[in-house]
């Protein structure tokens, strides 16, 4: 529990508080990706890897530029953990903090997952989400956060007085990374970084501002689909939560594999080139 406040209430409390907010990026001159060239090739793909993650564990996978890829859930509810690198330079991955501060708590169709400083550029376009309907609850719950950082063992054994748990997130997207970059968990673990949490429901309790998460809506069959604005790595966690209706870092909660789809178009859509690196100079004043 939070302690209560014990400063004194000053007299223009109510004035200070009512002041409008201000949107801290105002995105009106952020260039937008024109999803109509998208949508436009997308009735003709051609499927060239899939992928299953498993249960509790996590896998890789390539999606180079120009292509889609899709993350399906194919035989039960639930969430996944994903991690996004520059496939030639995983110096440069996604960048959840100014994802969210560009997007919004939540991503879907349209937004564009951003890439860490100093490249700071778009990485991948979500082109297609069947949990769109979803919009925001009563509870202020919606899907596919940057918010939440993935669960990690680190956190549990705070948590738990010294528990051990290595089946978290954090740990199979590090196993991964290991696997797929053939150097040692301890290297590859400093790769690991915040997550999109796909297909999962979430957001901050009113009275509080705890992060909180509810049973996902997705059921088999639906999928988010994003294209690759340069050639990607993937990596995504089958989170032991499941579909994270009651808890996370479990293994007694109903969880299901994963399917990650790659698929080519037969052309690019229309005045696509790859973004290029962020223009700014970094010399910060100097």
């Amino acid at each position: 529990m939070k302690p209560q406040a014990i400063t004194p209430t000053p007299i223009d409390a109510d004035a200070r508080k009512s002041i409008a907010p201000v949107i801290c990026y105002p995105v009106e001159t952020l260039p937008r990706p024109d999803l109509r060239a998208y949508q436009a090739v997308r009735d003709d793909l051609e499927l060239v890897d899939r992928v299953t993650v498993p249960a509790r564990d996590a896998a890789t996978w390539i999606v180079p530029a120009g292509h889609f890829c899709r993350l399906r859930c194919e035989e039960g509810p639930q969430v996944g953990d994903l991690n996004l690198f520059n496939a030639n330079d995983i110096s440069e991955r996604l960048y959840t903090g100014k994802t969210r501060a560009l997007n919004g708590t939540h991503v879907g169709l349209g937004d564009q997952l951003f890439s860490n400083f100093p490249y700071m550029r778009p990485i991948a376009t979500i082109t297609h989400d069947t949990l769109d309907w979803y919009g925001f609850d009563e509870f202020g719950g919606s899907v596919h956060d940057v918010i939440g950082t993935r669960c990690d063992p680190y956190t549990h054994n705070l948590l738990s007085h010294g528990g051990q748990y290595h089946h978290c997130c954090h740990s199979n997207l590090t196993r991964a990374v290991a696997r797929h970059l053939d150097m040692p968990l301890t290297q590859a673990e400093q790769h690991v970084h915040d997550v999109l949490n796909v297909f999962m429901c979430t957001g901050f309790t009113r009275d509080t501002g705890q992060y909180f998460m509810k049973a996902s809506p997705v059921r088999p069959g639906d999928y988010l689909e994003f294209f690759a604005e340069i050639d990607l790595l993937g990596c995504m966690s089958a989170c032991p939560g499941g579909d994270c209706s009651a808890q996370h870092s479990s293994d007694v909660a109903q969880c299901y594999p994963l399917e990650v789809e790659v698929l080519r178009p037969r052309r690019v859509p229309e005045g696509w080139a790859p973004p290029a690196i962020n223009g700014y100079d970094r010399t910060h004043g100097a």
